[in-house]
């Protein structure tokens, strides 16, 4: 049978991708930036121009080390406690990500504690 048009060449899966080049992500930035600007309603480019990151969870400067890693310690003992309940609910795989975490957990806590037990010797 006669074929009119010939193959077309395959084409790598690589060659395909929109990060291929090293220019390709500003290209695609870029793309998204024009999107952004010809699809949004001026409002919701108002909206989003308005919004600036705030400073709602500050530390005061003048809190010393001692009340900060008391802190830091019952936080990660609360984390803790939230990770082991959350494992003793989960079964298989999932249950032993949980305990992992809860692992990693109580080692910061251990650290944490460590360095408020240095922070409260006395210095000789």
């Amino acid at each position: 049978m006669f074929k009119p048009t010939p193959n077309p060449p395959e084409a790598d899966a690589e060659s395909v991708s929109p990060y291929a080049s090293l220019d390709s992500k500003e290209l695609h930035a870029a793309a998204h930036r024009a999107l952004d600007h010809y699809l949004l309603l001026p409002e919701t480019k108002k909206l989003l121009a308005d919004r600036r990151p705030g400073c709602i969870f500050v530390i005061a400067p003048q809190v010393d080390s001692e009340t900060l890693l008391a802190h830091a310690c019952e936080t990660l003992a609360s984390a803790n406690v939230m990770a082991s309940d959350l494992a003793f609910e989960l079964d298989g795989p999932k249950r032993n990500s949980a305990l992992a975490i809860q692992q990693m957990v109580a080692l910061a806590e251990l650290a944490v504690n460590r360095a408020l037990d240095n922070v409260d010797q006395p210095e000789t």
